[in-house]
């Protein structure tokens, strides 16, 4: 199993009690960095249940993002190498289905902030929320023709239309209200990410946990316990 639920190093100087992923039974973990810049942790998963927790202490401002409706979008060409990844179609993230409809109902928007404000609006009302809508094999495209599916569905949703638009923008995992795990939308603009959600029509706070990919990644098993303390101050 790959799990992408340590704090992202961005946040590394925010840290006020370590963090330490630990499983019950105790199995060997592996960290390495993916190509979002997350730390994923390895481990090998024994039969039956299989308990992983962390504890920590981190110090935010509570701030939300910044808002800023002047952005402009930065052209393709002028996209960091490293962030070329950020506009790629992937397996929840199906561009190449979406390209068309993108920019039918997109490509008059003006670019920059407008243009992902108006993205994340659309599938704010065009996509129903429901946990009986959950389907771990539904990707963007699957959830904005039922219109029903889940917090990673809208920012799957969200995060295809930004890349069909040449705006890049990844998946992040962090926490908001009574949201266990949301997910939200990061594109760029003016060179910076800025945090879009498009579950709830708000600003969301800077996430502590940035992933590129699903949270945990492995075979159908059961994990039992994902503890996660936090203190905000």
């Amino acid at each position: 199993m790959v799990l992408t639920l340590s704090l992202h190093d961005s946040r590394r100087a925010d840290v006020l009690v370590a963090q330490e992923l630990r499983t019950t039974p105790q199995v060997p973990l592996h960290q390495y960095h993916d190509g979002f810049g997350s730390t994923c942790t390895r481990l090998v998963s024994p039969a039956g249940a299989l308990t992983v927790f962390s504890n920590a202490v981190v110090e935010d401002t509570g701030w939300t993002d910044e808002v800023v409706p002047a952005a402009q979008q930065v052209r393709c060409t002028s996209c960091r190498t490293k962030r070329c990844c950020t506009l790629l179609g992937s397996r929840y993230c199906e561009t190449d289905k979406l390209v068309d409809k993108a920019w039918s109902r997109f490509g008059h928007t003006p670019t920059g902030w407008a243009s992902v404000q108006e993205i994340c609006d659309y599938v704010h009302h065009n996509v129903q929320f429901g946990y009986e809508y959950a389907d771990a094999t539904k990707g963007a495209w699957g959830a904005l023709e039922e219109g029903r599916g889940v917090r990673r569905d809208f920012a799957h949703s969200a995060i295809a239309l930004c890349r069909c638009m040449n705006i890049p923008a990844r998946y992040c995992t962090g926490f908001l209200g009574d949201m266990a795990v949301p997910a939200t939308g990061a594109p760029v603009i003016t060179g910076s990410w800025r945090g879009s959600a498009a579950r709830r029509d708000q600003r969301v706070a800077p996430s502590a946990f940035a992933a590129g990919s699903k949270a945990v990644r492995g075979p159908d098993q059961r994990i039992d316990v994902l503890r996660l303390e936090r203190r905000m101050s």
